[in-house]
Order: C-alpha cells, then sequence, then structure tokens
C-alpha cells in the first residue's frame, strides 16, 4: 500500500506532455509539491501549459514522462479523490440548481436523504439556500458559477482543482466567489490547484503561487499572508508588493516564451 509522503499531498514529478508525438512539450519537466490542505495557484499568459497541467494533475491526460502522485498513490485516470470546477458552470439545462449538484453522484448512484441534505447545505454556504429548484437559466452567472463549486464539493474531495473559473465574472461577483472558496476549503480542509491569469487572485488566494511560461515553473512565491483573508488585504503595501513581484516574473517569462518560439 502507498502512504503519503509528509508534507506532499500532491507530488507532481519531472512531467512532460506533448499534443502529437513530435509536436513540442506543452508541459517541459515540471516538478511541484502541495502540502495538504493549502491551496496553490498556477498563474500564467494564455498558452503557458497551466490549464493542460491541471487536467495532468486531475488524470484527464496522462504525461508522457514522469508521474503525479496523491497521498502517496500514482495517479492513472481521474482520480475519486478529486473534485473539477472547468472555466465555464457546465451545467446540465433541464436539472435543477439541486440536482446539479448532486450530478456526481447521481452519475454512481441514486442519491439519498443524506446527499441531498448535503447538497443544500453546500448552496446555503454559497448563498443559494432559496435556489435550489431554479434552472441554470434562471441563475445569473455568478450563481451558476457557485453552483459549479458547489457540484465539485459534494462528493467531500480531498483535492479540488479549478481552471480559471471565475475569469468571465464582474469583479465583484468574483471576489465574492473567492470568498466562498475560502471559506469551503477551509470548511474540509481542502487541497486545492487554482489555474488563473489574474495575479490579484492568485495572491488572494494561494499560500503558494507558481508562475508558468513555455510550459516551465519559472518563478515561485509563497504568500504570507494571514487567514482568513479579508477584503482590505487587497489594499495593503505587503499585498501589492507581492503582487508586484509577480508581475515582474511575467514579464521575465514573456521573454522565455518568445526565445522559445520557432523563427519566423
Amino acid at each position: 500500500m502507498s502512504t503519503e509522503p509528509e508534507g506532499s499531498f500532491v507530488a507532481i514529478e519531472q512531467i512532460r506532455h506533448r499534443y502529437g508525438a513530435a509536436g513540442p512539450a506543452i508541459v517541459d519537466g515540471v516538478d511541484w509539491i502541495i502540502p495538504r490542505g493549502e491551496i496553490h495557484c498556477l498563474l500564467g499568459r494564455s498558452g503557458c501549459g497551466k490549464t493542460t497541467l491541471l487536467k495532468l494533475a486531475a488524470g484527464l491526460l496522462s504525461p508522457d514522462e514522469g508521474a503525479i502522485r496523491v497521498a502517496g498513490e500514482a495517479l492513472h485516470g481521474p482520480s475519486a479523490r478529486a473534485g473539477f470546477v472547468f472555466q465555464a458552470p457546465t451545467l446540465l439545462d433541464w436539472l435543477s440548481a439541486l440536482d446539479n449538484v448532486l450530478l456526481p453522484i447521481s452519475l454512481k448512484r441514486r442519491p439519498n436523504a443524506v446527499d441531498r441534505d448535503a447538497a443544500r447545505d453546500l448552496l446555503a454556504r454559497v448563498g443559494l439556500a432559496d435556489f435550489a429548484a431554479r434552472l441554470p437559466s434562471e441563475l445569473s452567472g455568478g450563481q451558476q458559477s457557485r453552483v459549479a463549486v458547489a457540484r465539485a464539493l459534494v462528493g467531500q474531495p480531498d483535492l479540488l482543482l479549478l481552471d480559471e473559473p471565475f475569469a468571465a465574472l464582474d469583479a465583484l461577483t468574483r471576489e465574492e466567489l473567492q470568498d466562498d472558496l475560502l471559506r469551503l476549503c477551509a470548511l474540509n480542509g481542502t487541497t486545492a490547484l487554482f489555474v488563473t491569469h489574474d495575479i490579484g487572485e492568485a495572491v488572494y488566494l494561494a499560500d503558494k503561487v507558481a508562475v508558468m511560461a513555455a510550459g516551465r515553473i519559472t518563478h515561485t512565491r509563497r504568500v504570507e499572508l494571514p487567514r482568513p483573508r479579508h477584503r482590505d488585504m487587497r489594499y495593503a503595501p505587503s499585498f501589492i508588493s507581492i503582487c508586484r513581484e509577480l508581475r515582474d516574473a511575467m514579464d521575465g517569462s514573456a521573454v522565455i516564451t518568445a526565445s522559445r518560439r520557432p523563427a519566423a
């Protein structure tokens, strides 16, 4: 039986992945460790490989080289330990908000009263207690995103993987959902890997941030801000200083990306 190495709930070990045998590496030799209960953010420009790395960590893609371990067990396909939140909410139009939350359970077995109570509790925790019977078409974009987060958490996953789930929302709704996510992860000690191109979002959410460019991690930064996080932190000099450091790292990473493009 595999055992979880101390301090490494998720271990990404020299991962490489290509689209096509002769294609360039989209993820190119990434090492990354996520301790249990921490939130880590992958930060980078479009096309840097961060979403591909997230899909590898979810078991939705298989690496060409290297290994991914969750709680000491090598990952071969989607993990029952993980919940995934996509860029779009991807709710089923004909199901109510409650039944959309219950969908991961419904695909395995018929939900029981305990499952329904858990789903209603999650909807309440994201401010949708009165919206359980509504169809997705009757919900705002922010409300649909809240349902998607609740759906990912209904099975009480140890690991939550999120691919820019709030990118299409207005700034205020986005901040509210960040607070919802932090509160829910803290409640159950959930480990999370969150992909974003938004520097402020990464700093606000994360215990540690990795900057990616051209398939590689080019910069890392622990975020030594107290928890629970709160809105006023966004305007503190320490927060702004970390954002500036990460912006400088992303600007430097753009040079790395340009240097790896083939000549015209």
